[in-house]
């Protein structure tokens, strides 16, 4: 079993400074990977890196909602998704999002999706090869 980051991820990066396999990178380029990815295949099932997601974007695999009731206020980020966000990450560098759309109070989003795009992101996407990028660099504020 694994856990999955979904489409709440804003890219906080908190999960990946208490991941203690180091199998969590940010999607390069953000435009095509918005989120944060886990890999399923070294992830340990500890859940380390739920509590860290201020979004509370990070769930174990058979517990991704697929009718995720919004509290409002949310965003999620996904490729084809118009909107904007701007915010700072955990090491409080600014985080800009142009694939969001802040959900409304009730609204409902199925978030299962996110499962297999997380798993396709280390299978044929850039997977650890992310991390050696000038852009995740700057996301960790280096």
């Amino acid at each position: 079993m694994t856990h999955v980051i979904t489409s709440l991820c804003l890219r906080d990066g908190g999960c990946v400074e208490v991941c203690p396999v180091e199998c969590i990178v940010p999607g390069v380029p953000q435009d095509q990977y918005p989120t944060y990815y886990i890999d399923p295949d070294t992830c340990i099932d500890c859940g380390a890196c739920v509590p860290a997601c201020p979004y509370n974007a990070i769930f174990p695999e058979h517990d991704v909602p697929s009718a995720y009731v919004a509290k409002g206020g949310e965003y999620i980020s996904r490729v084809g998704l118009t909107g904007h966000y701007e915010g700072t990450n955990h090491h409080g560098v600014k985080v800009v999002l142009n694939t969001v759309k802040q959900l409304e109070p009730g609204e409902t989003v199925d978030l299962t999706p996110d499962i297999e795009a997380n798993a396709e992101y280390f299978r044929s996407g850039p997977g650890y090869k992310a991390n050696d990028t000038d852009e995740a660099r700057a996301a960790r504020g280096g």
